[in-house]
């Protein structure tokens, strides 16, 4: 049997009370915190989905994570740069409130209509959500000032910056962004010579940080979650 010791290490306890340490690494920690929320159908649904069509989905650990968020500002009204097939947006909805909208933005609306299934097959009602295809950088100065709880950016990461100035408009005063991927698979904080959309990244990573407008954290979950709470 295998108890948990003050550390939250497991231990495995021998029938005659002897006690043999088992390390934990990093790598196996962050292996169960990422498969510690229970993934539905709906949600495998919509991975699947993803995988066929080449797209990215969030892992469950981020998933778990932007849902929380949510209950945490109780958002009523969040804007999604990156539909995907809706894996993102069903963890998003299952945290806003009951009767909150989710506006979520993609240039391909092919893939908006794979999660408008996914969104259907979860039990949200089609009121729960918005979606408008196009370029997130021409949708996003329609949408209301100071009128969103949340933003989640999971689009192109070259444009992450300028998500980063538009959430800023967009969020009310305790409104929350999140940035997805910004590990880049470790090539953000790796030494070597990296592409244009890692050097972005570590703008971003640096202008959330040294933002007075922002209170920030940077989340080890799935490709890293960037967070920061507009003061």
């Amino acid at each position: 049997m295998r108890v948990p010791d003050a550390n939250g290490y497991s231990h495995a306890r021998h029938s005659r009370g002897q006690e043999r340490v088992i390390t934990a690494n990093r790598q196996t920690s962050w292996a169960f915190a990422d498969a510690y929320v229970a993934e539905d159908e709906a949600l495998h649904w919509a991975r699947d989905r993803a995988r066929q069509a080449g797209l990215r989905s969030v892992s469950p650990g981020t998933g778990a994570a932007l849902r929380l968020l949510a209950a945490t500002v109780e958002a009523k009204a969040v804007a999604e740069i990156g539909t995907g097939c809706g894996v993102s947006g069903i963890h998003l909805l299952h945290g806003m409130r009951p009767d909150g909208v989710l506006t979520t933005v993609d240039p391909e609306p092919e893939h908006q209509q794979s999660a408008r299934q996914a969104f259907r097959d979860a039990g949200f009602a089609a009121n729960r959500s918005r979606f408008i295809p196009g370029r997130a950088l021409e949708v996003l100065p329609r949408l209301a000032d100071a009128g969103y709880d949340l933003v989640f950016c999971d689009g192109d990461r070259l444009e992450y910056q300028d998500y980063l100035a538009e959430s800023l408009r967009l969020l009310r005063p305790g409104g929350l962004v999140a940035f997805e991927g910004v590990f880049a698979n470790g090539r953000t904080v790796d030494s070597g010579p990296q592409p244009t959309e890692v050097l972005r990244l570590r703008e971003l990573v640096r202008a959330v940080r040294e933002s007075q407008e922002l209170v920030s954290s940077l989340l080890p979950v799935g490709d890293g979650l960037l967070c920061a709470v507009k003061r």
